[in-house]
């Protein structure tokens, strides 16, 4: 049994055992007509008897916490990897876009990846106007060659 469906059981058995509580222990004119200390005692008696309901329950299986060496790689972009350049795209000496501006990759352009990466910044090498350049790209803006547009 899932764990909330336990949980809605208790406090639905809780309010049961209210309601049987009261209807006993208490006067039959406080329940001639709905009252603030009618209320009060609803409340009170479902949260005490849900919350000692509870106390009985068996205590949840400890969660094994995943190892760290378990969990899956982030993996970044493989040296020499290929993409396209999504929509016109700054070259920036620096990641971040506080960095200077080198250049603008116009969209289409091919670039390469050095493997180099920090965040969604990734160092990229491009041919354009006959010219070499490499630099950081927001990798955002980057499309695999195999991708549709």
């Amino acid at each position: 049994m899932p764990p909330w469906m336990l949980t809605t059981l208790v406090w639905c058995a809780a309010l049961a055992a209210t309601l049987v509580l009261a209807a006993w222990c208490t006067p039959r004119a406080w329940w001639r007509r709905p009252n603030l200390r009618a209320l009060a005692v609803l409340a009170g008696g479902t949260a005490a008897c849900g919350l000692w309901f509870s106390a009985l329950l068996p205590a949840a299986p400890a969660r094994i916490p995943m190892p760290l060496a378990a969990a899956a790689p982030v993996m970044g972009p493989a040296p020499g990897a290929h993409y396209r350049v999504a929509d016109d795209l700054n070259l920036r000496e620096h990641r971040g876009v506080r960095a200077a501006r080198m250049r603008v990759l116009p969209a289409g352009t091919v670039v390469s990846t050095t493997g180099a990466t920090d965040g969604d910044w990734w160092r990229v090498r491009a041919r354009v106007g006959g010219h070499d350049v490499e630099g950081w790209a927001s990798s955002l803006w980057l499309r695999r060659i195999d991708e549709g547009h």
